[in-house]
């Protein structure tokens, strides 16, 4: 621990002070003090990203889907339904319809139920992780067709194709355990044996749960996503260490980002998560551990924080979609219960749904701006599937 803090105190010595303290002299390791207050600065997103949007074929019933996107590829997106909750939706990077599968049961072949749905294209298969008598991979190929399945242990949140033989994945319920364990692994695609463990150290355990003085568990906390993709890489967060990494194909952790001051020295915690990251702006959000209840909802404040690479200072941020007449605001956070997440296509930076209904009111309002977001809105119903809106690294 002292060798980290020796690292840490050398880094710190690089910070230039200007701008309110948020100007950086180092453009490989960006310091973030979470308690300062950052200059604030309007974006608009099609000048940061190449921005995309694809309406999902609805031309017929059998591929109305009010379910989510669960998996963007290359050539491949895979839609899941929350009603009936099994069926599966294969459509072609245009979003046109190809397969709609069903193979919910409790057959050896089939899946009880369905968490989450990971797209492999190199080999042409998606593997379903559900829960059948403990949870289950079940693996198939693009047609539906069984190819084999294994058992896991434990609940895996998030799960990422990582290379053609493994999976990366998260352990979801780190969060319910006091005990140190590891967040991360890679897993084998073929039956589930745990590769690699990966290791980020850390002094004492923090959790994003907020407990009473009972012990009991109040509320789940803040659940920004911790596992994120960067083109070739990933970016690992471990909120109980003040380094964020960056993990490559051949297994190597690098740090990518340090944040002050110490999480283990705060009470109540504030936690860092990066979020969309381009070749300019490193995108994240600052939240607190603290819960603001509301007639509705439950809130845990945030900050929306980017680095901008060129000016190598540091920001408080709004995005605005340019496609809208109104200051449409867009979210670049990475929230468990978002819908933007996940994706593994290098170059893919982030996406977000757009629900029918809003798009049809806001066309109907004058709201949209000459282009293919309005031309897709003039062709919809307040029923119809929802666009997706992908914004890609611009080349």
């Amino acid at each position: 621990m002292k060798r980290i803090t020796t690292i840490l105190a050398i880094i710190l010595t690089t910070i230039i002070v200007g701008c309110g303290g948020s100007k950086q002299s180092n453009d490989d390791l960006i310091i973030v003090d979470v308690t300062k207050s950052y200059p604030k600065k309007e974006l608009i997103l099609q000048n940061i990203l190449d921005v995309e949007y694809i309406l999902l074929d609805d031309i017929n019933d059998e591929f109305i889907t009010h379910g989510r996107i669960a998996h963007i590829g290359n050539e491949i997106l895979l839609g899941r339904n929350r009603n009936p909750a099994g069926d599966i939706f294969v459509f072609d990077k245009n979003g046109t319809g190809l397969k709609k599968i069903n193979r919910q049961g409790q057959g050896p072949e089939e899946y009880l139920s369905m968490l989450n749905i990971i797209l492999d294209e190199d080999n042409n298969e998606m593997l379903v992780y559900g829960i059948s008598n403990g949870y289950k991979i079940t693996v198939y190929d693009l047609s539906g067709t069984f190819k084999r399945s294994f058992a896991n242990e434990k609940f895996l949140s998030p799960i990422f194709n990582f290379d053609w033989g493994h999976l990366l994945c998260g352990d979801d319920e780190f969060e319910f355990f006091d005990e140190r364990q590891n967040r991360y692994m890679i897993i084998s695609k073929q039956d589930g044996s745990v590769i690699k463990e990966i290791q980020i150290p850390y002094k004492e355990k923090k959790m994003r749960r907020i407990i009473n003085s009972s012990g009991r568990t109040v509320f789940d906390g803040p659940g920004n996503q911790a596992l994120i993709p960067n083109r070739d890489s990933w970016i690992l967060t471990e909120i109980s260490s003040d380094t964020i990494y960056q993990l490559l194909p051949d297994y190597r952790m690098i740090p990518f980002m340090i944040r002050t001051p110490s999480v283990q020295s705060m009470d109540p915690e504030v936690f860092l998560y990066p979020s969309v990251l381009t070749d300019q702006y490193y995108f994240m959000q600052i939240v607190e551990k603290t819960a603001i209840r509301t007639e509705t909802e439950i809130i845990y404040p945030r900050r929306d924080v980017m680095y901008d690479r060129q000016e190598k200072s540091l920001f408080e941020y709004v995005v605005y979609n340019d496609d809208f007449s109104t200051k449409k605001q867009v979210s670049f956070a990475f929230e468990v219960i978002s819908l933007g997440m996940p994706f593994f296509n290098n170059e893919i930076a982030f996406w977000r749904r757009l629900e029918a209904y809003e798009l049809v009111d806001a066309y109907k309002n004058g709201e949209l701006k000459d282009g293919k977001l309005k031309d897709l809105a003039a062709t919809m119903n307040a029923e119809s599937n929802p666009v997706i809106m992908v914004g890609k690294h611009k080349k």
